[in-house]
């Protein structure tokens, strides 16, 4: 059973009355944790958190479902909410009580906005949902975890599961959009957007079309943003055509390069158009944009002045292309990309 000592109870330890000292629990012998007779490191654990946990073992083991057990895990839970044993526990004394699970809801609800990285806890709700069959509160639920952090992985991770569970798509590409609107750099807004997507209308000609606009005026916004090129290259995946020849990407590219745009991502987008004209077509017969020798430079580029830290991933991508146009083969495991 993993503990910890770390406490987010709203109850103070010192107004609480140890669990050896209440009359209604002089029935339960404690469970001590046995850690062996020579523990490496030894816990110091305070000595609320000891004895609320030596009682909590003592129940698991007697396999008591009460009131006073379900009391015990909100204990043991406010002092380690990360503790697996202790909400499965919970989730047990509750399908035997019967209890409402809408106020389970109530309590998880508190907790999780306290410990919104907190997995267990993020977990607990998702079982209830399950159980109640009931999502309805719980897009509502996660704005708020992320009107904290927008970019709360377990708040997205529930969001989808539920939006996709209990089909709730509607009305969350106007959600993504405003969170878009804050933060055009909220890379967890632009992957909602692809999953929304995705799994709704998918990437029709019509579709892709509207996402790539949508993306390059959010580009021209700042176009140093990552998220945004990212969101790009993954709707050029489906566009038959490849990432060389969608006419209006192209067409922005070379302008934001003709204007002096000389964003690392721009330019990491040519190097690999020229990487994808190489493969079809060698050297290339000069008649096109998208050349060797181009994404030479740009490599040299890239590695020299506007993206150093990762010089030698490109010196290694400018060798790359070099080789392939030549219809050698590469080895990548001998060649380091660090």
């Amino acid at each position: 059973m993993s503990e910890s000592t770390e406490s987010s109870s709203d109850e103070g330890d010192s107004q609480r009355v140890l669990y050896k000292n209440r009359p209604e629990w002089q029935d339960i012998t404690p469970l001590k944790q046995d850690d062996g007779d020579y523990p490496v490191v030894a816990i110091d654990y305070t000595l609320e958190f000891q004895d609320c946990f030596d009682y909590f073992r003592a129940i698991v083991h007697k396999k008591e479902y009460s009131e006073r057990a379900l009391e015990l895990t909100q204990t043991a839970a406010s002092y380690n909410a990360a503790n697996f044993t202790v909400w499965q526990y919970r989730r047990e004394i509750l399908k035997a009580l019967d209890k409402d699970l809408h106020e389970e809801l109530k309590y998880i609800e508190k907790v999780i906005l306290k410990q919104t990285k907190n997995y267990q806890v993020w977990h607990h709700r998702k079982v209830l949902v399950e159980w109640l069959k009931d999502p309805s509160k719980e897009k509502y639920f996660t704005e708020k975890a992320l009107s904290k952090d927008a970019k709360n992985y377990h708040a997205w991770q529930h969001r989808q599961w539920v939006i996709k569970t209990f089909d709730l798509f509607d009305g969350e590409l106007d959600y993504v959009e405003q969170l878009l609107k804050d933060d055009v750099k909220n890379n967890s807004a632009w992957n909602q957007r692809y999953f929304v997507v995705n799994n709704t209308t998918g990437f029709t000609e019509d579709v892709l079309s509207r996402e790539i606009q949508f993306t390059l005026e959010k580009i021209l916004e700042l176009q140093d943003n990552e998220s945004a090129w990212n969101y790009l290259r993954g709707l050029l995946l489906h566009d038959k055509t490849g990432l060389s020849r969608n006419k209006t990407v192209t067409e922005f590219c070379e302008s934001l390069y003709k204007d002096g745009s000389r964003s690392p991502f721009l330019l990491a987008l040519i190097v690999d158009m020229c990487s994808e004209r190489a493969a079809e077509d060698g050297a290339g017969d000069g008649n096109n944009l998208y050349t060797v020798a181009r994404a030479m430079e740009l490599c040299n580029s890239l590695a020299t002045n506007y993206d150093t830290i990762r010089a030698k991933y490109w010196e290694y991508t400018a060798e790359t292309i070099e080789k392939q146009s030549k219809g050698e083969v590469v080895d990548e495991a001998s060649s380091s990309t660090n």
